[in-house]
């Protein structure tokens, strides 16, 4: 698309969102004809209107694998935006997601909160997640409230959403995988174990490293 007709799809399609519909290509893909549950943001609550919620929403899938797949809304740009047309990255250059082993949506609320609060972390501080990064916390567990063993996050390349590219430039989806206190305590002391967590992983059963919260076993 030339930039001509980009301003030309823009004048005459209010609705025109090139970013989202990138989101909603990566997963049509996975999840043909399904029609996720969406849950919005408030208005009131985002940022540009003087909140502190930097995402718009939140899909989640039903993966036949018996895990729930979700993925956030804002961390690109979404909507018409003439100055970010041509770009190399759109916007933060990803989205995130996770697979948790869930029945409901309900169950997964908890986890939007979450990667709402890592937005908000990554668009007030500038400073942005990356394949193999990880997330240590502080020892409690990633869902408040709970006695799960899940305390810390690894990042890596979603397994199954593919990059993007649209109007706005390329959009990878980074996917969020729980990890123990033991797992990143290792992770701290040698990087390469992370490598060896996952694999261990994958070599159980879990292949696209779906986070379940109920998890006893380690991989280290």
């Amino acid at each position: 698309m030339t930039k001509e007709e980009f301003l030309a799809r823009l004048k005459e399609d209010e609705e025109f969102s090139p970013g989202w519909q990138a989101i909603d290509d990566a997963f049509e893909a996975l999840y043909p004809g399904q029609e996720p549950a969406h849950f919005a943001t408030t208005v009131q609550t985002r940022a540009m209107f003087g909140g502190n919620e930097y995402l718009d929403g939140f899909s989640i899938y039903n993966s036949d694998k018996g895990y729930k797949h979700i993925v956030t809304y804002g961390m690109t740009i979404l909507y018409g935006d003439e100055e970010a047309f041509g770009g190399e990255w759109n916007g933060w250059g990803y989205e995130m997601t996770m697979k948790l082993m869930e029945e409901t949506p309900k169950a997964c609320m908890w986890a939007l909160d979450m990667m709402s609060n890592l937005a908000r972390y990554t668009y007030t501080s500038e400073r942005f997640f990356e394949n193999r990064h990880y997330i240590g916390g502080d020892g409690t567990p990633i869902k408040l409230n709970s006695d799960s063993k899940i305390t810390a996050l690894a990042i890596v390349y979603d397994t199954e959403a593919k990059t993007q590219t649209s109007v706005y430039g390329k959009t990878e989806f980074l996917q969020l995988v729980g990890l123990t206190t033991k797992e990143m305590d290792a992770i701290r002391e040698d990087r390469g174990n992370l490598d060896i967590i996952l694999d261990n992983m994958r070599k159980d059963g879990n292949a696209d490293l779906a986070t379940d919260m109920n998890r006893q076993k380690e991989y280290i």
